[in-house]
């Protein structure tokens, strides 16, 4: 028995292979976001690595998590790039990242009660709503460079959701990537200049940030979404684990642990950090919950980072591949929005809830900005707070989206 509990936290060949599987599952998802909002995939495996290793350490190395590229700021990230530029940009991510250590100051003093009274069903689900419906323009232009392509791409991620089992259904990115990649092969629309260029050992293009307040006060209200995400991957992944991570190491340590990991993350030019709800489902299948096995899927990360070919390849995967897989993709983000709703039996009967819930959604894809001077806010950091307001004034009370009683 000591000998197995020992061998638990080796670089076994097992583990190993445990470890490299696990980041296998996470992998198209990590290197899809920094690929659609212009950053160096690598920086995104790095920093998902890092960060990673610093979050197992806040968290005393008890939670079995893999933290990656978060999709809720694909859009605010391409749009605070548009206004403030990428440094800039950064800046805000870094900014995310303290709002969450202050979230988690505020769990250890309060407990869950007041995210459940800031952030309900009734702000979440359409936030999410909006986080999805607000790339349905950039899916469709990335397929319309090549249809065929996109369609494959799209056709194929869709297979995987709906028929496959185990593993591969959890990797329909992964999978609709490579068989569209594959097409583009065929149909010879694949330039393989990034891969000739780049060199087989190299650092990732680090991209240091520049403090911008505009883009700060940009980024933060988006980070409502993830949040409530964070909470509810904390319950799944201590139910799979059948251990209560929320108590013990707590979930005001997962969420600084997420916290810091993002900040570091925009510290070196990456995208912001999330848990992975296919890690989570991976876990599940294989019964395998040992902390160690994802950190060495995160050291297994910051080793790819640092092949140079492996970010050449990335970068040679066709726009169309990208936004077939899109089409899907941020369709699935606004029905989780929908769920959301769903599962907290949110009574849509309910003229505040109706308020609430529409006016988000219109404030959000409608393109509303509120500016003063040179700060602007607007898309889903707006739709955020107006949510959170309205839910504090208006009477009556929403459903709350996490419970305690898990």
């Amino acid at each position: 028995m000591n000998q197995k509990v020992k061998n638990q936290n080796q670089f076994t060949t097992s583990n190993m292979v445990l470890g490299v599987q696990f980041l296998f599952v996470a992998f198209g998802a990590t290197v899809l976001v920094p690929l659609l909002v212009g950053i160096d995939p690598a920086v995104a495996l790095f920093t998902a690595g890092i960060g990673t290793l610093l979050f197992h350490i806040i968290t005393k190395g008890m939670v079995p998590v893999f933290l990656g590229s978060s999709f809720a700021f694909i859009a605010p990230i391409i749009e605070s790039t548009r206004l403030y530029g990428l440094p800039g940009t950064f800046s805000g991510i870094i900014a995310v990242g303290l709002v969450y250590a202050l979230v988690s100051g505020l769990v250890k003093w309060r407990g869950l009660k007041f995210i459940e009274r800031l952030f309900p069903a009734t702000v979440v689900g359409p936030v999410i709503m909006i986080i999805g419906l607000s790339l349905a323009g950039v899916a469709i232009d990335m397929a319309k460079t090549h249809w065929l392509i996109a369609v494959i791409s799209l056709a194929t991620a869709i297979i995987v959701v709906v028929f496959t089992k185990g593993l591969i259904k959890l990797i329909p990115i992964f999978i609709g990537i490579i068989v569209g990649y594959l097409a583009g092969l065929l149909l010879g629309v694949i330039d393989f200049a990034p891969i000739k260029e780049a060199d087989w050992f190299s650092l990732p293009a680090f991209t240091a940030p520049e403090l911008n307040w505009n883009a700060i006060l940009y980024m933060i209200p988006v980070a409502v979404a993830p949040i409530i995400e964070h909470v509810g991957d904390m319950y799944a992944i201590g139910g799979v684990a059948e251990k209560n991570f929320i108590e013990k190491p707590g979930l005001h340590r997962t969420l600084l642990g997420d916290g810091i990991a993002t900040s570091l993350a925009g510290f070196f030019g990456g995208v912001p950090n999330t848990t992975y709800s296919e890690v989570t489902g991976a876990i599940s299948l294989t019964k395998v919950t040992n902390p160690f096995i994802l950190r060495i899927s995160a050291v297994t990360a910051i080793v790819f980072s640092l092949i140079g070919k492996i970010s050449g390849i990335l970068k040679t995967i066709p726009q169309a591949v990208l936004g077939g897989i899109m089409l899907l993709l941020f369709g699935l983000i606004a029905s989780v929005g929908i769920k959301t709703l769903i599962d907290s039996k949110t009574d849509m009967t309910q003229i505040r809830n109706q308020v609430i819930v529409s006016v988000v959604l219109t404030v959000g894809i409608g393109g509303a900005v509120i500016s003063w001077g040179n700060f602007s806010l607007a898309g889903i950091g707006l739709a955020a707070v107006v949510g959170i307001l309205l839910n504090l004034a208006l009477p009556g009370a929403s459903k709350k989206v996490v419970t305690s009683e898990k």
